[in-house]
């Protein structure tokens, strides 16, 4: 419903006054739009254990989950989505959901595709994705083009062994739990000093949407940085170990 005499429609979101021209309610059922988020989720997850068995079946079980978990911070789309995610000329059928909304951002809330949908469900808790919030932008902009590819890069190094696999974990999980403080950090910022609320008072939107979406990612990038710290401590207690007794028996020799 609109109101008369203006083009700003009524919306959920708060603060209530904030302006959404031409916003386009969703017309696609909140569970259908799970139901595709967790069919996305589960075509992926299936798929990368399926190349995880084939590549690498010994791989241990820390390892395994990790390689699921920088895999899923990517989440490229499934390919035959392409007609019911998206309306835009030439589809992007591998856009990651960040990606999607760094793309869209200027008219997400006046969108009817599936994923622009997802983020008008998500932005019932943080209404700053559907008002060109700089931070919010320029945040998932980052995630999406930058810790996404390397998330991907990541979890291939895992695979192999590979010696930089530990350093690149550290970067891209200390970047995932920066930018997660900040996220929560402006919007608490905002909420105390500016007195602007921008999710619903709901408990299930606060804590459902806000809190049980981003707090994984206070949670694990932590413990993998911890991980990354001590086999990195580890190997180079092993090669100063090893210099030492180089030293040893190049003096013993000279003698």
């Amino acid at each position: 419903m609109s109101h008369e005499g203006t083009n700003i429609p009524s919306h959920p979101y708060y603060p209530l006054d904030i302006k959404l021209i031409n916003y386009l309610a969703n017309d696609k059922d909140p569970l259908f739009l799970i139901s595709v988020f967790a069919t996305g989720c589960i075509i992926i997850l299936t798929t990368t254990i399926l190349l995880i068995r084939k590549t690498n079946p010994t791989l241990p079980t820390s390892d395994f989950f990790t390689v699921l978990w920088f895999v899923m911070c990517m989440f490229p789309l499934p390919s035959h989505f392409q007609v019911h995610l998206t309306n835009d000329q030439g589809g992007f059928i591998h856009l990651l959901i960040e990606g999607h909304y760094t793309l869209n951002f200027l008219t997400l809330h006046q969108s009817p595709t599936v994923l622009s949908q997802m983020w008008k469900v998500y932005s019932l808790s943080d209404s700053r994705y559907l008002t060109q919030n700089a931070f919010i932008f320029c945040m998932e902009s980052i995630t999406a083009f930058i810790f996404g590819p390397l998330s991907f890069l990541l979890a291939f190094l895992i695979l192999k062994n590979h010696p930089l696999r530990n350093a690149l974990q550290t970067l891209v999980s200390t970047g995932q739990l920066y930018g997660d403080v900040l996220y929560y950090a402006t919007n608490g910022f905002d909420e105390y000093v500016h007195g602007l609320t921008y999710s619903r008072p709901e408990r299930r939107v606060l804590w459902g949407l806000y809190v049980g979406l981003n707090a994984v990612w206070i949670v694990v990038p932590p413990i993998l940085v911890y991980s990354s710290m001590r086999a990195s401590g580890k190997a180079f207690a092993a090669l100063a170990k090893m210099e030492r007794v180089l030293a040893r028996n190049g003096s013993a020799k000279k003698v």
